[in-house]
């Protein structure tokens, strides 16, 4: 059995701020969803199927999507959450779409770090008898990721603030990411420690916002946009909960996320023209790039600041990280990159890699290869 292509349609984000002040969850979400159509040709009343990306945890509620059914535009309709980031909700509704047993799907993520803490977010997800009473989380497997990349590849903090400055120069270039401020590579160095050896600077910066992405079959696909980016290649997988037991220096189940995208695309990460990564660090981005075969072990950083694959054209998730929504983020702004490239950096992208993650550490991870 030939499984059918599925296109991504349309996409729609809010602007990407720390601190959404002046608005709801609701107010974000239905903002992108009644975005997400314009152009398209296509309603609500056409979409068979609607998932939605967040956390009870960081959201303080238990079942927080039924409040947002409404602004979803979910009633009546078939929904399901998915308590993962958003790459994996797009993961779910490709495959409904390839199976026969829907046509048009409309997947949203969305997040309000402002209102939450995310370092109890993180701790909330380990062991809670070893891990969590000496304050293990999401900040201390990203200094020992740290600590154990420079010391094996002789590179500095230096290096990492050269890449966060260049991360957060692109997202001031990105309409969607608030910045008020560009810090420089002193600034950066001198930033309060956030684990060492990554100063606070070198952690992905929490921020507030929502995204829609509207998928379809690809007869729908070709007959309602301009330009439809086709998704070829999907895959996930999940390293071992348990930290100290996973692989030093890298990122296992990225590897094997990426391998298996590949493979249903036909194409290798070196065939790509550009790369949308997530990462909770400076660090983690390396890894990230390394995992998805974009640079050799130890040497992501060359790629990073300027490789033949362009990675992160949007700033990626150093400036702007909504928890849950990044990898869906990754996605929209991969789209726009190849659909309308004269808008969102130029030059004739054809393939591109979107990469998700989510669990301390990054400890899952999920992979897309999109075409046009």
């Amino acid at each position: 059995m030939t499984l059918g292509k599925v296109g991504v349609v349309a996409t729609a984000q809010t602007e990407l701020r720390p601190i959404w002040g002046n608005a709801q969850h609701i107010d974000l979400i239905s903002s992108v969803v009644g975005a997400v159509f314009k152009g398209t040709g296509l309603t609500l009343d056409d979409v068979d199927f609607i998932i939605d990306s967040g956390s009870d945890v960081l959201d303080g509620r238990s079942i927080s999507n039924c409040g947002f059914l409404g602004a979803l535009g979910a009633h009546h309709k078939e929904e399901a959450r998915v308590e993962e980031d958003g790459l994996w909700a797009a993961l779910y509704g490709v495959n409904k779409i390839r199976s026969g047993a829907s046509s048009i799907g409309l997947l949203v993520a969305y997040s309000k770090p402002s209102e939450s803490q995310p370092d109890l977010f993180w701790n909330s997800q380990l062991e809670p008898f070893y891990q969590r009473p000496v304050g293990f989380g999401q900040r201390a497997a990203n200094g020992m990721q740290a600590q154990r990349y420079l010391a094996a590849n002789r590179l500095s903090g230096r290096d990492l603030a050269e890449l966060v400055v260049q991360r957060w120069q692109a997202a001031s270039d990105n309409d969607r990411v608030l910045v008020d401020h560009l810090p420089d590579v002193d600034e950066v160095m001198a930033a309060g420690e956030g684990a060492a050896p990554l100063t606070e600077l070198m952690f992905s910066r929490p921020v507030d916002g929502a995204v829609a992405v509207l998928i379809a079959r690809e007869d729908i696909a070709h007959r309602t946009s301009r330009n439809p980016v086709f998704i070829t290649g999907m895959g996930a997988a999940m390293d071992t909960h348990s930290f100290a037991e996973r692989e030093v220096g890298r990122l296992a189940s990225a590897a094997n996320a990426a391998a298996m995208a590949y493979r249903n695309a036909g194409w290798s990460g070196a065939d790509a023209d550009i790369a949308e990564i997530s990462a909770s660090s400076a660090v983690g981005e390396l890894l990230a790039i390394e995992a998805l075969g974009l640079a050799d072990a130890g040497k992501g950083i060359a790629t990073a600041l300027g490789g033949k694959v362009t990675v992160n054209r949007s700033g990626g998730a150093l400036p702007a990280d909504p928890i849950m929504a990044t990898g869906l983020v990754r996605l929209a702004e991969a789209v726009q990159q190849l659909g309308l490239p004269e808008l969102h950096g130029g030059g004739n992208p054809s393939r591109a890699i979107v990469h998700g993650a989510g669990g301390v550490g990054m400890q899952n991870n999920c992979v897309f290869t999109l075409e046009v």
